[in-house]
């Protein structure tokens, strides 16, 4: 008997098995079935092809046959592309097609995926040349160490490029690490800083829902300018030209307006760019041309005396009202709020009513006087906070009503230190400050008193300061 050795299978160097004498045999009888098929559908088409001839040179509908084929295979034409593509896009891959090719560097990719409690969000800002390849290397650095790009956005400079990365990157990375990881991709002037869910936004949207605020309300725009570059301080002096016009000077950002006055931004360790100067002096821009403006908001006040009141946002055109206030009051009580003299005291009107300095509350009785004012101006990353309530209305709520107003307001602009000036003896002011519920800081000098009130803690005590807000 013959002795058979069984069929073995090689590698082969693109890992396929050698075909067998089996698997052989079996391809030449299918190549005999394909040639048979192909030379019976040439027969078919030669008889089919003479048949068309024949009506097309003897019959009268010729023409109308002729057309109706060119369409019915143009037709068949388009379908089976169209299948062809439908198919190879949305069709599951063969059972033995090969994997893609990975990545050049994936091998520094391999590991497990951390989850979000054992990662830490970051905003990460560098400078980097601006050459082909380099954002793609810092990207790159990024990758190997398991930290996840969320959002980037450039600043283009004279000389280079800004990149602004938000990251989410695994809770051992430190600051230092990082740095150094960018530092290694070739990017310069790094600066980066911890992050939380309120930074990961759309810049254009972000600054879109900047821009409606700011067109409704004119106390907004210091706000929005806050929001939009992050925790820096701004101030506004009045005259622009002693202050040196508008313009980026590092981390200082100036942009005059048609007051006079002139707005200086400041954050210490990021210089500004560009780019955020555009950003900026576009929403003071926007300001410029829709002039003063303060929402029509409003809210009824029932003390437990059985008075009806409104509490309202006041503007410029309050001004007589305020001064027809001012002197139904005491002199005492004028000079505890302005803390100097009486006669001074009509004359910082005209600042307090300002929407672009602050917002002022008004409550008005029922005959339209008005019988108490609130003040909360924005000053740097803080807000002073004031209140003037006429005698014949004291101890009646009405001050601490529009305190813890103000101090909703501040926190929904963002601002979580509100701070009163006074002097030590006004026991009204430091009490209505008390009931806020907010850790307190006193600092006293030369009989003057300033108390800090920080509102975090205080937040969920504070009431909606409008039942409805028009465009909010």
């Amino acid at each position: 008997m013959e002795h058979t050795e069984p069929l073995t299978t090689t590698e082969r160097t693109d890992h396929s098995p050698t075909p067998s004498r089996a698997q052989r045999r079996g391809a030449r009888a299918h190549r005999w079935r394909r040639d048979t098929v192909e030379l019976a559908a040439i027969f078919l088409s030669v008889t089919a092809a003479d048949l068309v001839a024949k009506i097309v040179v003897h019959g009268p509908e010729g023409p109308v046959v002729l057309a109706a084929s060119a369409v019915a295979l143009l037709a068949t034409a388009l379908f089976h592309t169209w299948w062809s593509h439908r198919h190879h896009l949305h069709g599951p891959p063969a059972p033995n097609a090969p994997a893609p090719p990975a990545a050049p560097g994936a091998d520094g990719l391999k590991g497990p995926l951390h989850d979000f409690e054992q990662t830490t969000l970051w905003r990460v800002r560098t400078t980097v040349q601006d050459s082909p390849g380099s954002l793609a290397r810092v990207c790159t650095a990024f990758a190997q160490r398991q930290v996840n790009i969320i959002s980037m956005q450039s600043h283009p400079l004279p000389n280079g490029t800004v990149d602004e990365f938000f990251v989410r990157a695994p809770h051992t990375l430190t600051r230092t690490d990082l740095a150094a990881m960018v530092a290694a991709a070739g990017g310069h002037d790094i600066w980066s800083d911890p992050a939380d869910a309120h930074d990961l936004v759309d810049v254009p949207t972000h600054v879109l829902a900047l821009a409606t605020r700011t067109a409704l309300d004119a106390a907004e725009l210091p706000i929005a300018l806050r929001r939009l570059f992050g925790q820096c301080a701004i101030r506004q002096y009045p005259g622009a030209a002693r202050r040196g016009g508008a313009g980026v000077d590092g981390p200082v950002m100036r942009l005059p307006v048609p007051s006079g006055d002139l707005i200086e931004l400041s954050r210490p360790h990021l210089p500004f760019t560009p780019t955020e100067f555009a950003r900026a002096q576009a929403l003071v821009e926007l300001d410029t041309l829709l002039g003063p403006r303060v929402p029509d908001v409003s809210a009824r006040l029932r003390l437990p005396a059985g008075a009806d009141l409104t509490v309202r946002r006041a503007d410029a055109g309050d001004h007589e009202a305020a001064l027809a206030m001012h002197q139904r009051c005491s002199p005492e009580t004028l000079r505890k709020r302005y803390h100097g003299p009486v006669r001074d005291a009509d004359r910082y009107l005209e600042h307090l009513l300002d929407a672009r300095h602050g917002q002022t509350l008004a409550v008005e009785a029922a005959d339209g006087r008005i019988v108490a004012l609130g003040h909360l101006m924005w000053d740097d990353d803080s807000a002073e906070v004031a209140v003037l309530v006429e005698d014949d209305w004291q101890r009646r709520g009405l001050g601490l009503d529009l305190m813890r107003r103000m101090a909703a307001l501040s926190l929904e602009a963002g601002v979580e230190t509100v701070y009163a000036v006074t002097h030590s003896s006004n026991t009204g002011l430091i009490a209505t400050m008390r009931k806020l519920a907010a850790p307190l800081d006193y600092q006293v000098e030369e009989g003057t008193l300033v108390i800090t009130a920080h509102l975090a803690e205080a937040a969920e005590e504070l009431p909606v300061p409008w039942p409805t807000r028009p465009g909010r």
